[in-house]
């Protein structure tokens, strides 16, 4: 018998504000152990939660972005169940009424475009952390990201293939990105999937019983998970046994997952609503503003940038493949007048310096108006393009100015015609055996002699200028 699996996704992603969902600590990331916390998010009794205005915001910007309906009327539940890092033991949570319903995702599938349906998105409350101590076999809790403003996006049972699941979390993780809800730094927890997986024989319509992998954090690992507990629940079924419905632990060193503990249902945590936060109505205007309010999101910006300035898809999609190289394209574009220097300078060259220097896009700190100064220095012919990149170097580590740069170290383009015609009959006299071998047809020798012209110029000679007079010249003789 043919097996297909079928898998639903439980996305949790942090959201970027100042301020915790129900207080006013900290959400930065890192610190000492326990110094983000207060009386609210560690749960003294007697205080009371506020709920954090720009995480509905955030909620809604999603839920646009994803199709989803709106709810005016939302509530909050709390959801019981202990746990070391839950110093309430509950979570403030939505069952009843999330903030957002019934969208979609569209992705590119090896079956062309296939839409992934959304059944919710509810906003939370995050745990804190337990860190294990293997040495003195002992466990640490930091409350720090107790109350760290969640979203939980999940998606119907779509999903048919390891390739599918990828797919999504690449294009969820992009749209999050560019609405600047989150950074999603999968290795920091700020984005991490559950995964609901039951396979079933092919053209059956009942779902088989679910495990759940949950607080997958790597892209691979989760595809590598999704493939192993696929060939494992078929292996069970076919030995004769039955899956269990159970959440299991992925073990990335051991490529296998292992059963932790029977997975849980909604009644399992006695769901009841939430007597300290008022109901939350979000009226048609605020939907509105937020709408109106949404940034460009990286698949329309692609489409732009092939429209607008002439771009191939490729380069498209690199210049989009982080927010932060989007943003400095359009500016250096706008400033230079120049898009397809700005993004080749910034595919090539910068790209380079920040992969030889383990810069993420998002930490790179350079001066757009520089590199478009940069780049009419080399457009215009006054530097040729290797002294463009020494100064492009210079920017990167030193933050000069181009245009001072190149003056105070004398490295204008050579590009009178008498003083390079000079060198090239110079070289060309100097380099018989050269002459000969371009003269038999061997093309290297023309590489050869015009590196020689460029030596006498240390370099600043103008490459053009010296191609097309070199070229005069070997025709004469």
């Amino acid at each position: 018998m043919r097996y297909e699996m079928v898998a639903g996704l439980e996305t949790h992603v942090e959201l970027l504000t100042k301020s915790k969902i129900f207080c006013g600590c900290s959400t930065e990331f890192g610190g000492e152990p326990n110094t983000r916390v207060c009386p609210v998010c560690s749960g003294m009794p007697g205080t009371m939660p506020v709920l954090n205005r720009r995480a509905v915001e955030c909620a809604i910007l999603v839920g646009l972005a994803l199709n989803c309906d709106i709810t005016h009327r939302n509530k909050f539940d709390r959801k019981n169940y202990f746990y070391p890092d839950l110093p309430k033991a509950y979570q403030i949570s939505q069952l009843y009424f999330p903030i957002c319903r019934d969208g979609y995702l569209e992705i590119d599938s090896s079956d062309g475009v296939k839409r992934i349906g959304i059944h919710e998105i509810h906003m939370e409350e995050d745990a804190g952390k337990l860190i294990h101590d293997p040495w003195d076999d002992r466990t640490f809790v930091d409350f720090n990201r107790c109350g760290v403003p969640l979203l939980e996006i999940v998606t119907e049972p779509d999903f048919r293939s390891a390739e599918e699941v990828t797919a999504y979390l690449e294009k969820l993780r992009e749209i999050l990105l560019f609405l600047g809800v989150s950074d999603c730094k999968m290795q920091e927890g700020s984005m991490r999937a559950d995964i609901n997986i039951s396979v079933r024989p092919i053209g059956s319509s009942e779902l088989g019983t679910r495990t759940e992998m949950k607080n997958m954090n790597s892209f691979k690992a989760i595809s590598r998970a999704v493939e192993y507990e696929t060939r494992r629940q078929i292996e069970v079924i076919e030995a004769g046994g039955a899956i269990v419905q159970q959440t299991r632990r992925w073990d990335d060193n051991k490529d296998a997952s292992f059963a932790m503990r029977s997975k849980e249902n909604a009644q399992d945590y006695r769901y009841f609503p939430e007597p300290d936060l008022l109901p939350l109505h979000i009226d048609d205007e605020w939907i509105s503003a937020a709408r109106e309010a949404m940034p460009e999101l990286a698949e329309e910006k692609r489409r732009r940038y092939m429209n607008d300035f002439g771009l191939s898809e490729y380069d498209a999609r690199v210049l989009t493949s982080f927010r932060e190289w989007a943003l400095l394209f359009e500016n250096i574009a706008e400033l230079s007048g120049q898009p397809k220097e700005a993004a080749n300078m910034i595919m090539v060259d910068i790209a380079r310096l920040c992969s030889e220097n383990s810069i993420l896009p998002e930490n790179l700190k350079i001066s757009p108006d520089k590199i478009s100064a940069l780049i009419e220095l080399i457009t215009t012919q006054k530097i040729n393009r290797t002294v463009g990149k020494t100064a492009l170097e210079e920017i990167f580590y030193r933050d000069v100015d181009p245009v001072k740069y190149v003056e105070e170290n004398e490295l204008l383009a050579i590009g009178d015609r008498d003083e390079l015609l000079a060198a090239v009959k110079t070289t060309l006299n100097e380099c018989p055996k050269s002459v000969e071998d371009f003269k038999n047809g061997k093309q290297k020798a023309f590489g050869f002699l015009v590196g020689q012209i460029m030596r006498a110029f240390g370099g600043k000679a103008d490459p053009k200028s010296v191609n097309a007079l070199l070229k005069e010249e070997l025709e004469k003789i």
